[in-house]
């Protein structure tokens, strides 16, 4: 009986230590935005990129507003696609609600994958966690191949053509995460040939639905078309910002600058790249000729912009709540 209390209480102090750990790190990550953006706010003159925010022209917000807003809506459309292939039937409605709150908690939470997940588990019903997660990844992963092509596409004419003169470390570094990208491939095509086990089996399925949702001769031509249209939207919304804070960033620069500002926020260390997006716009723009204020503005901007736009997803799961609420007192008054 005593091993079986120590067991339980052994078990309760290891919970209870996880979620100090996960506090912590979620805490940290705060703090390191914080940190981040007073510092920028202190070499970049942050006064006056409060100010260019302020006098922004609106008519341009209301347009960066409109085109991240349908960057969710193909966003959605793409994700509906991708699970159909897979078993998982989704109405337009359903699937462009569900995106809306996965955005906004993403933005808002740490991790910035907690609302994909959270789409995952709720549209499992019908063939299963593994093929409902499968279509949220390959969807995200979708989104990300295309904003790296579009990206080194657009590096590559300006380069080569000469529309901007940009400086050799960075060509440098795109090379290098380039090749580092064909082996990383290379290497997944390897251990899916040597490996075994479970390992194979994981693998094989993920390759599997890959070839179904995304390259299957019935939807490869929408998946490439949506993608491009997501990809366009998103570069769009963060240009029309900069150009509502009076920027002149040309939307030709902006093909190859804005991915690899938007790339920056994959870096897991603050909430929804805040910070660290707005340290690569700061870093970025003086490359085009643009001064780093502007760069600081316009990426803050297009933050506030993405979590008004995505602001439906907190009232859509407050009126979801109520709603399964109501049903829930009217089922057991029967």
């Amino acid at each position: 009986m005593s091993d079986f209390f120590s067991a339980k209480i052994s078990k309760t102090q290891s919970l209870s230590g996880s979620r100090v750990t996960q506090l912590v790190m979620k805490m940290s990550r705060v703090i390191f935005a914080i940190v981040l953006l007073a510092l920028l706010w202190q070499l970049v003159d942050g006064e006056q990129a409060i100010q260019l925010i302020v006098s922004a022209n609106p008519l341009w917000l209301a347009l960066a507003a409109l085109a991240l807003a349908m960057q969710i809506v193909f966003s959605a459309l793409r994700w509906r696609l991708t699970a159909s292939q897979l078993g998982v039937t989704l109405d337009k409605r359903t699937s462009i609600k569900e995106y809306f709150l996965s955005q906004a908690v993403n933005q808002t939470l740490p991790g910035g994958v907690i609302g994909d997940a959270a789409r995952a588990f709720r549209s499992r019903s019908q063939a299963g966690l593994v093929a409902s997660g499968q279509a949220v990844f390959l969807e995200r992963m979708a989104g990300l191949v295309a904003l790296v092509v579009v990206m080194f596409l657009a590096f590559a004419i300006t380069a080569g053509f000469g529309i901007v003169d940009w400086p050799g470390w960075l060509l440098l570094a795109l090379a290098l995460f380039f090749a580092l990208t064909v082996l990383l491939i290379g290497a997944f095509w390897v251990v899916g040939k040597t490996s075994k086990g479970n390992v194979q089996k994981a693998i094989f399925s993920i390759v599997s639905a890959t070839k179904v949702s995304l390259l299957a001769p019935s939807v490869r031509w929408t998946q490439l078309s949506l993608s491009l249209a997501i990809v366009i939207s998103n570069i769009a919304g963060f240009t029309f910002v900069a150009w509502a804070i009076g920027s002149d960033l040309s939307f030709v620069a902006s093909l190859a600058l804005v991915p690899l500002i938007l790339l920056a926020m994959l870096v897991p260390l603050t909430i929804s790249g805040w910070g660290i997006r707005e340290s690569a716009a700061v870093i970025l723009f003086p490359m085009v000729g643009l001064a780093s204020v502007e760069g600081l503005a316009a990426s803050f901007a297009f933050g506030l912009v993405s979590l008004a736009v995505s602001a439906p997803g907190v009232i859509f799961a407050l009126t979801t709540g109520k709603k399964r609420e109501s049903e829930n007192l009217r089922a057991n008054s029967e």
